[in-house]
């Protein structure tokens, strides 16, 4: 991303994103047009390689140990199982897989070297490989570039002023630090955020503001809608209109012209024609798939329909940028055996403590949830 950069203030996003919505539309289609081809969709499947079981207390994860949810939980993927889902994907039009695994942070181990192992096997297939793992160390960063990664994913998820009333387990400054170790590994950088999470319009131009500031920016940007899941703290949040949906995919086409904004989770609640003012404003992205690692998703063969009924086609692998070479030192790991210190911030969040005691109530009634 070469081109000359605008210092956004979060004022001017706020005033962007407040603009009548068929101007901000109009605006934000221009931007796409001049930078993107606007018949292209690149279509991902994000698959969970390790479902549930998570340490931390995200206010809006079903995969937080702590929270009573309904998910079906499972260990770590084999390979050839991954590969086989990953062939299943590209033959219904996917170019990427993003595999994700509910961990606070990557540990060396057998479950690494697996992981290690299953991103080398898909890069075979031709597909690009992204990986969301939590937070990430400089030399994991560079293993995962070495075995054939081609994008790692860490979501700011909101605002740092709006983070501390989701989140108290891991610091936003964590999440700064993660992108700078995939930055530094040579990998494409996929951050963006989630909302709906009772956030004001300020705190959605915050966020905008921090991935502008971060050089390069992200590659891709996922925007995505909360979905609600009973057992977590934000079960009782409001569905946003789909107007919340479309201005911010318009704001975040402007503010960040060159990177790939992705139209992610919530899409079940969306109508054909919400969707298509989305792709209007500046998405060139979706996420395909019976899940998004434990929410609902459009079925695949609907999403083909509303693409052919929008004329828009899938967008073919590394389309934009080069295939990753391997390097076989990726089996070795090069630190020093030092571990990384992340923060534990000190406060509490009285929804995510409010559910979590009720998670232990509800175990207390039935030990075998």
């Amino acid at each position: 991303m070469t081109e000359k950069r605008k210092n956004w203030t979060k004022e001017e996003v706020l005033e962007l994103y407040n603009k009548p919505l068929l101007q901000l539309v109009f605006e934000a289609a221009e931007v796409h047009r001049q930078n993107h081809d606007p018949r292209e969709v690149q279509v991902s499947t994000l698959l969970s390689i390790k479902t549930g079981g998570c340490p931390e207390d995200c206010g809006y994860c079903p995969q937080a140990a702590r929270y009573h949810t309904d998910i079906e939980k499972n260990d770590l993927m084999s390979v050839q199982t991954v590969k086989a889902q990953a062939l299943r994907a590209k033959s219904s039009g996917s170019s990427r897989v993003c595999m994700g695994a509910a961990w606070r942070n990557v540990k060396e181990g057998d479950d690494f070297d697996q992981v290690l192992e299953m991103v080398r096997t898909v890069r075979d297939l031709d597909m690009e490989v992204c990986c969301t793992l939590g937070m990430l160390t400089e030399d994991q960063a560079r293993r995962l570039s070495d075995a054939g990664l081609y994008a790692y994913n860490h979501n700011l998820d909101t605002s740092e002023e709006h983070y501390k009333k989701v989140i108290s387990t891991r610091g936003y400054e964590d999440r700064i630090e993660t992108i700078g170790n995939a930055r530094k590994a040579g990998l494409t950088v996929c951050s963006g955020g989630i909302i709906g999470m009772g956030e004001a319009p300020e705190d959605r131009a915050a966020m905008l503001v921090t991935l502008s500031c971060l050089n390069p920016y992200p590659e891709s940007v996922p925007i995505n809608a909360l979905v609600a899941v009973e057992g977590t703290p934000m079960e009782e949040q409001e569905q946003i209109p789909i107007w919340d949906m479309v201005r911010m995919v318009a704001t975040t086409r402007i503010v960040l012209p060159k990177t790939t904004v992705r139209l992610s989770a919530g899409r079940t609640q969306m109508t054909d024609e919400g969707q298509a003012l989305c792709f209007m404003a500046g998405a060139g992205s979706i996420f395909a798939g019976d899940k998004l690692l434990t929410t609902p998703n459009p079925d695949i063969n609907k999403d083909m329909e509303l693409f052919n009924t929008l004329g828009l086609t899938p967008q073919k692998a590394y389309k934009k940028g080069d295939k990753p070479e391997v390097n076989e030192n990726y089996k070795n790991s090069c630190s020093n055996g030092e571990k990384q210190k992340w923060s534990r911030p000190a406060h509490t969040i009285e929804a995510n403590v409010k559910a979590t005691l009720n998670a232990k109530e509800k175990r207390k009634l039935n030990p075998k949830l």
